[in-house]
C-alpha cells in the first residue's frame, strides 16, 4: 500500500504542477503580459540542469563538455545569422538576433550539460555523438531523416491548408541552417533534459515505466507549449490540436528519443523545420 501510494504521489506532483503552470500562465494573461509557457519551461529546464551540473560533474568526461559546448556555439551562430527563423523575445526582455544569440546558446549549453548528468546516471535517452559513437550517431541521423521525410512533406500540406498560404520557396541554405534552432534547441531542452528530469522524480517509485511516462509528459508539455494564445481564445481547440500534433509529430520524436538516442530526435526534428521553413511556413 505503501508503494502504491509513493507511486501515486511521484505521477500526481508532477501533473498537478504541469497543470497549475499551464492554468495560472492563462489565467495571467487574461490581465497581464506573462512570459511565455516555453520561456517558462525553458528557465526550469536550466534551473535544473544547474543542480545536477553541481551535483553530478564529476561524472562527466571531456567529450560531454565538448559536445555540450559544440552545440551551445552552433546554435549561438546560427541563431545571429538566422533570416527565417525568429523567435519570440525571450521573456519578453531579450529581442535582438545578438541577445537570442548569446541566450539560446547559453541555455542549450547548461541544458545539454545537465542531460548528460543525467545520461551518464543511466538515464533513458542517449546521446551518441557525445559517448564517441560515431557511426552508430550517423545511423541514427539517417534513421531521424528517413523517418521524418514523409511527415515533413504532410507538414507542409497541413500549414497550407491551415494558413490559407500558398508555397513560397525561400532560401535553401537559410532553410537549412535555421532549422538547426528549433532541431537543436527544443530537443535538447525537452526530450533530453527535461525527459531526463522527470525520469529522475519517477523513477525510484516506477523503475520500469517512469522512462515511457517522463518521455509521455514531455511530449505533451512539448506540444501544449506551442498554444499559449489559442489557449486564451479557444481552450478546447487547443487541446485538440495539441493532441493531433502530439500524436502524429511528437510521438515519433518521443520513440525516437528512448528507443534509438538523440541524435535521431534532432535530425527528425531538423527535416520537418527544413521543410517549413523552405516552403515559407
Amino acid at each position: 500500500m505503501k508503494s502504491k501510494l509513493r507511486i501515486d504521489k511521484s505521477i500526481l506532483l508532477l501533473v498537478i504542477g504541469l497543470l497549475f503552470v499551464f492554468i495560472l500562465r492563462t489565467l495571467l494573461a487574461r490581465i497581464t503580459n506573462p512570459p511565455r509557457l516555453d520561456d517558462i519551461f525553458i528557465g526550469v529546464v536550466v534551473s535544473g540542469s544547474v543542480v545536477m551540473l553541481i551535483k553530478g560533474y564529476r561524472c562527466l568526461r571531456p567529450p560531454d563538455w565538448i559536445m555540450a559546448a559544440v552545440l551551445g556555439v552552433v546554435v549561438g551562430i546560427s541563431m545571429y545569422f538566422a533570416t527565417l527563423f525568429s523567435p519570440y523575445p525571450f521573456w519578453w526582455i531579450i529581442r535582438s538576433h545578438a541577445g537570442q544569440a548569446v541566450v539560446r546558446g547559453s541555455y542549450v549549453f547548461l541544458a545539454a550539460l545537465g542531460g548528460l548528468v543525467i545520461m551518464r546516471m543511466g538515464g533513458p535517452v542517449l546521446f551518441r555523438a557525445a559517448r564517441g559513437e560515431w557511426r552508430k550517431s550517423g545511423v541514427s541521423i539517417a534513421l531521424g531523416l528517413a523517418i521524418a521525410l514523409p511527415l515533413a512533406v504532410l507538414n507542409v500540406f497541413a500549414l497550407q491548408m491551415s494558413q490559407g498560404k500558398a508555397i513560397a520557396w525561400q532560401n535553401p541554405l537559410a532553410a537549412l541552417g535555421d532549422a538547426l534552432q528549433p532541431g537543436i534547441v527544443e530537443e535538447v531542452v525537452y526530450r533530453f533534459a527535461l525527459l531526463g528530469l522527470f525520469w529522475l522524480v519517477l523513477r525510484k517509485s516506477l523503475p520500469k515505466q517512469a522512462p515511457w511516462l517522463a518521455g509521455v509528459l514531455v511530449l505533451l508539455v512539448h506540444n501544449y507549449v506551442h498554444f499559449d494564445e489559442l489557449f486564451l481564445q479557444a481552450p478546447l481547440a487547443a487541446l485538440g490540436m495539441g493532441l493531433i500534433m502530439a500524436v502524429i509529430w511528437g510521438l515519433p520524436l518521443t520513440v525516437l528519443a528512448l528507443r534509438r538516442d538523440l541524435d535521431s530526435a534532432m535530425a527528425f526534428h531538423w527535416l520537418q523545420d527544413v521543410t517549413r521553413f523552405l516552403t515559407g511556413f
